[in-house]
């Protein structure tokens, strides 16, 4: 069986700024790859190219087997089907109630029927740990942290083989990031057990990761288990890491 991501020789630039310089790595089905990185890294971009929302100067990038970055829109969809993205924001509509929200990609990629819907919009909402109570409500009405797990639920709605997550802990206090950090490692025992996390937050890293990747000028400085990059004796890797602990 391939790996769910192969991602070789990978490079972008954006005004003539190399960000990503010949990346290269694999994601194995039930692992969880936490990205870390300073400010401006590149693990964003990363995540991008992964779910083809952006494509690369150069190198490849396969996901469930398929090489994904000279496909067309129409060609990507079946592909993002099978992704969850939460975004860095949660990136909610604003003027939709958690229920709608929940729910779009249901009503966008599946003919599933409206008592279906709302019987899975209750289910993965249950999963992140929120009740029916909040169906009404709009993003307004919502906490950091009740935000951030909606977007979680609506990247779980369909039952996604891959999971995408930007920075899930970013503008969260201790105790919601730990309560994000908990619940993504509950999802690797059913849905969304496979994933890619990109974030600055240690605490987080040490908690969900299976192997931890450091980001340092386009390139993945080490790549290990956590406590293998924690213990590094790399230069590069503990300045990165002293940096992000203060």
């Amino acid at each position: 069986m391939p790996p769910v991501v192969d991602v070789v020789g990978l490079r972008k630039s954006f005004d003539r700024a190399e960000v990503l310089r010949g990346l290269s790595f694999q994601l194995e089905r039930g692992e969880t790859l936490v990205v870390m990185g300073g400010s401006g890294s590149g693990k964003t971009v990363l995540l991008r190219h992964v779910a083809g929302l952006i494509r690369p100067a150069a190198g490849e990038v396969r996901v469930f087997g398929i090489a994904i970055e000279r496909l067309s829109e129409e060609e990507l969809l079946p592909i993002r089907r099978r992704m969850g993205y939460v975004f860095q924001g949660a990136a909610l509509f604003d003027s939709l109630s958690v229920s709608e929200n929940v729910a779009f990609p249901l009503r966008e990629h599946t003919n599933q029927s409206e008592p279906e819907i709302q019987e899975r919009i209750v289910h993965v909402l249950s999963l992140v740990g929120l009740g029916a109570d909040v169906l009404p409500l709009l993003p307004s009405e919502l906490s950091g942290g009740m935000r951030k797990r909606v977007g979680i639920a609506r990247a779980l709605v369909i039952e996604p083989e891959l999971m995408l997550f930007d920075e899930p802990t970013a503008g969260l206090d201790p105790t919601n990031s730990k309560m994000v950090g908990e619940l993504i490692v509950q999802l690797k025992a059913g849905a969304g057990d496979t994933s890619i996390v990109v974030t600055h937050d240690v605490e987080l890293a040490r908690t969900v990761a299976d192997r931890l990747a450091i980001l340092v000028d386009g390139r993945f400085a080490i790549v290990g288990r956590p406590n293998e990059v924690m213990t590094s004796g790399d230069p590069a890797v503990q300045a990165f890491l002293a940096g992000e602990a203060r």
